[in-house]
């Protein structure tokens, strides 16, 4: 797969992690983009396919893992989860940030696999806060059991050597927020330096007008190449800022 190298966003249900994601997105637009999972279950209140989830069903989506269309997959609680390879595919084409939203199973099963992303755990800073999900009244005792079991094991291997290239505990939302933004602006200055001689960065004249692509002999590539905080580091001629 071509393009920025990824971001495996995983973290127990109930730990903010989907508040964070949703935020990110919202507030950077034209920088990251999230891959959509499939899964089998029923969708919630407000979802909507294709946005929240691509929703299938079970015989659809075997076929498409049997047809090796997954970079990873699992199950709980009776329900089909994955990830297809066109849905990153789709956004790193775009020359975005692709995000997969994933559980600690799929973050194993993409270990297995050359996507080579960049691994941040969101993780609660107790196991009592994520009694929290009987709020949501979503789904049934047995099931909630289930995942504040589930979130127990998270909790645990997020621990361990190598699993996880970054853990944010998330005590507060918004001191997590910034913590996750610090860490993708170094993912985005990476990516900057790798597109130098990119033919995408609009290039900002003397006068301070931006210029086409076509009229500055630049390219079209979106902010993914030049969002860094460090003049010295942006490509020639690219406008770069931090993620705020």
């Amino acid at each position: 797969m071509s393009g920025p190298r990824p971001v495996v966003l995983s973290g127990p249900s109930g730990a903010g992690k989907s508040t964070l994601l949703k935020k990110l997105m919202k507030d950077h637009q034209g920088v990251f983009g999230f891959s959509v999972s499939h899964t089998t279950r029923n969708p919630r209140p407000g979802e909507e396919d294709g946005k929240d989830y691509h929703f299938t069903t079970r015989e659809v989506m075997q076929e498409g893992i049997d047809n090796g269309e997954f970079i990873e997959n699992a199950e709980f609680s009776g329900n089909m989860y994955g990830t297809s390879k066109a849905a990153v595919e789709d956004v790193r084409a775009k020359n975005l940030i692709c995000i997969l939203d994933v559980d600690i199973q799929g973050v194993r099963r993409i270990k297995e696999t050359d996507l080579n992303p960049i691994y941040i755990s969101i993780q609660p800073p107790s196991i009592e806060i994520l009694q929290r999900l009987r709020d949501r009244q979503t789904e049934t005792e047995d099931s909630l059991q289930k995942r504040l079991e589930a979130a127990r094991i998270d909790m645990e291997l997020s621990k361990e050597p190598g699993v996880f290239d970054v853990v944010i505990i998330n005590d507060d939302l918004e001191r997590a927020y910034e913590e996750l933004k610090d860490i993708l602006n170094e993912v985005n200055q990476k990516i900057s330096r790798g597109y130098a001689r990119c033919e995408g960065a609009v290039r900002v004249q003397s006068t301070g007008r931006s210029q086409s692509p076509q009229s500055s002999g630049g390219c079209s590539r979106p902010p993914a190449c030049c969002q860094i905080s460090d003049p010295g580091e942006r490509p020639a001629g690219c406008e770069g800022s931090r993620l705020r």
